[in-house]
């Protein structure tokens, strides 16, 4: 099965929503294949916004997929501790992927954002969002667009939020190396960090692989206003991300 959204880190929720992962291996037991693997990024970035407050995250993550293109799995990582949504992430997620032509891949799945040690008191945390990726082979580049919702729920504000994603991937012939591009818009709930609650994202980096590892260097920037305010500002500003990711 090719790499689901959640799973790892293609170019969503990787250069613009998540962390690059390693190629995961898989272990094939019938009809069910197991595949994981754990990554240590410099900065979780998640659609250009630091939400480790700029340290190191540890991300691990492991699917189940069937041969029929059904597939869940849990993915995670730890956060900078906010009142509302304390030190952890949690992705539960689930979806069908599948070929629906020569070099195209067709991935609808529903991702659960859980954050366990938050604090109701604050605020509810959790939300849903609906995610679609089509992705297509053009030569020797794969483009990948992304249409991610999420519905009006307590945790936006009652608020609903689009996401808009174009990425684009090419390994270099006869090197261990993969170039990779995205460029993402946020409109709603999640972008109101911005004046205008959207703003646009993205990122240009490089994946080299090394036996089981991968490593990836990104560098990561949003049109958001800056505030004038350094602690807020770092979050979101320009910012060159380094991962390391093992599979197994």
């Amino acid at each position: 099965m090719k790499k689901s959204f959640a799973a790892i880190a293609g170019l969503l929720l990787a250069t613009t929503a998540t962390p690059a992962f390693a190629q995961d291996t898989e272990e094939e037991t019938g009809p069910i294949t197991v595949s994981g693997g754990v990554s240590l990024v410099s900065d979780y970035r998640f659609r250009g916004v630091s939400l480790s407050g700029e340290d190191f995250a540890v991300q691990p993550t492991i699917t189940v997929s069937h041969e029929s293109g059904f597939y869940a799995g849990v993915w995670g990582s730890n956060l900078d501790d906010t009142p509302v949504y304390g030190e952890v992430e949690v992705d539960l997620y689930a979806g069908y992927n599948t070929d629906i032509g020569e070099g195209t891949n067709l991935d609808v799945g529903l991702i659960y954002y859980w954050y366990p040690d938050g604090d109701n008191a604050a605020g509810p945390s959790d939300y849903f969002e609906t995610i679609v990726k089509l992705a297509h082979d053009i030569g020797p580049v794969t483009a990948t667009g992304t249409v991610g919702y999420s519905w009006s729920q307590a945790s936006l504000g009652d608020n609903d939020n689009l996401y808009l994603g174009l990425g684009l991937s090419s390994a270099i012939p006869n090197t261990p190396v993969t170039l990779v591009g995205s460029v993402g818009y946020t409109d709603g709930a999640l972008g109101a960090l911005a004046s205008g609650g959207n703003y646009l994202d993205w990122s240009l980096g490089a994946d080299v692989a090394v036996g089981p590892a991968t490593l990836g260097v990104r560098y990561i920037d949003t049109d958001i206003e800056k505030t004038g305010i350094p602690a807020a500002d770092t979050l979101y500003d320009a910012t060159v991300m380094f991962s390391i990711g093992i599979s197994f």
